[in-house]
């Protein structure tokens, strides 16, 4: 194994889902119960025989997420699709994060999780609201953006596969 490793932040504004996803991601098991998470969390991942390290950022260390983005290589952003309030906050912590100067190359992966719950906007809604396609224009990062449910496993294929892609590099 490739001792070097990739760094990947993982700020979000939903408690553990990051965690949820990770487990799942690195286990393909049965994800563990969810406590909201606070400061930071770290997870070992090993990727293409390739150590990942990837720091899930708590929402409420927002003020402080700039200070973890300089080792980092890639970023995953996780909104929380079911909760119509939230998407503003979200898209404003996002563009804080694109805007980040450690983080012009990083690649970037935004989640859209909460996929398979019933009062869920459509994709198309959330990235209206969001003016993805503006984001996308104007960033230097690459952004990739998925559909993911942490609760069904819904995407987490495609997140492995993205994970792949940029531990590659």
């Amino acid at each position: 194994m490739d001792d070097q490793g990739l760094y990947i932040a993982f700020p979000n504004c939903q408690m553990s889902i990051p965690s949820v996803i990770l487990f799942c991601i690195d286990e393909l098991g049965t994800p563990p119960s969810t406590l909201p998470t606070v400061g930071t969390n770290l997870t070992d991942l090993t990727v293409k025989k390739k150590k990942v390290t990837v720091r899930e950022l708590g929402g409420c260390m927002g003020p402080i997420w700039p200070s973890y983005f300089k080792d980092c290589s890639s970023v995953i952003f996780m909104v929380d699709s079911a909760n119509i309030a939230q998407i503003s906050s979200s898209c404003i912590q996002l563009l804080s994060v694109l805007s980040a100067e450690p983080l012009s190359k990083a690649s970037v992966l935004i989640l859209f999780n909460k996929r398979d719950t019933p009062c869920t906007m459509s994709l198309i809604e959330i990235k209206s609201l969001f003016r993805m396609d503006d984001i996308v224009a104007s960033a230097t990062q690459p952004i990739t953006t998925l559909e993911v449910s942490a609760r069904s496993g819904e995407g987490l294929k495609e997140v492995m596969s993205w994970l792949e892609s940029v531990t590659v590099k």
